[in-house]
């Protein structure tokens, strides 16, 4: 049987790779930039409840306890893509998070996910910049965390897909992230959870496309990360609790909404469900 290979979103989500929060995690939160410090076993809880989540959607949980004393590591969609010929290694522009895509590489052999790629200063590329639109279009954000170098490393890693750059905004600066990731999602073939405002023409305009509808986050829950929410198959989604005009919209257009409590692993991390998760097997489009 296949043990990974998702180049696809939107799909069922067939295994995924979690990485809880650790105690060496503790105390180390300030230094990576964090809201504010995550109570311990809160943090856990709720790290387990999402993890059963997951298994109650039909994913195969598989978990690692990569990189302690690192507490962005929980967010494992960034250090890695995973595709049809395995895991391709990235490399994140944030500085703290330099040593995750190596650390995580044991567990992805272990979990039977043969390392494809590495990617090499002065490349960087972290996940939430990238969005696989289908099997073979990856959009990718040019940003603060992205850089062409980078981009250009995707591209020698895959080569048989088509790597899309979209410009991102300059939002706030490079002291808080603007990901790709930050203001869309797909939820189906043919629909997406899209915050258009500042989201880039040429993305609106592929969308459009393809014939891709788009659910709109309203302006008052972009920041509290409404339009981050993950595909746990078409039209299947997971997505951060207390955001619920967004999940509304959703639902009116057939989505089939769960939501979790991500108070200490999420929002005081700024990281939905979706950087939580890395997919290691989606089923082919």
């Amino acid at each position: 049987m296949t043990a990974y290979g998702s180049q696809a979103m939107w799909t069922d989500l067939e295994r995924v790779l979690v990485r809880p929060p650790l105690a060496a995690d503790a105390e180390h939160e300030e230094r990576y930039g964090w809201r504010g410090v995550p109570d311990a076993a809160t943090a856990q809880a709720e790290h387990e409840a999402f993890r059963g989540l997951l298994a109650e959607a039909g994913a195969e949980v598989v978990v690692s306890e990569h990189d302690p004393g690192n507490p962005d590591a929980i967010y494992v969609y960034d250090p890695v893509l995973v595709g049809d010929g395995g895991a391709a290694l990235l490399r994140p522009g944030k500085e703290g998070r330099l040593g995750e895509p190596d650390a995580i590489a044991a567990s992805l052999e272990e979990a039977g996910v043969p390392v494809a790629s590495r990617m090499d200063s002065p490349a960087t590329v972290e996940g939430g910049d990238t969005v696989w639109l289908d099997h073979d279009t990856l959009l990718v954000g040019h940003g603060y965390r992205t850089g062409p170098a980078g981009i250009a490393a995707l591209r020698s890693a895959f080569p048989d897909v088509d790597v899309v750059a979209l410009d991102l905004p300059h939002w706030v600066g490079a002291s808080e992230v603007m990901h790709l990731m930050s203001f869309i999602s797909p939820l189906d073939r043919d629909l997406a959870l899209v915050y258009p405002r500042i989201a880039p023409v040429r993305l609106m305009q592929l969308l459009a496309e393809r014939g891709i509808a788009v659910v709109e986050v309203p302006d008052e829950e972009f920041e509290t990360m409404g339009s981050n929410v993950l595909a746990l198959g078409p039209r299947r989604a997971l997505a951060l609790e207390g955001n619920d005009e967004t999940r509304r919209r959703m639902e009116r257009a057939g989505v089939d909404v769960v939501t979790y409590r991500g108070d200490h692993i999420s929002r005081l991390g700024d990281g939905g469900p979706t950087c939580l998760t890395r997919p290691l097997l989606r089923a082919r489009p």
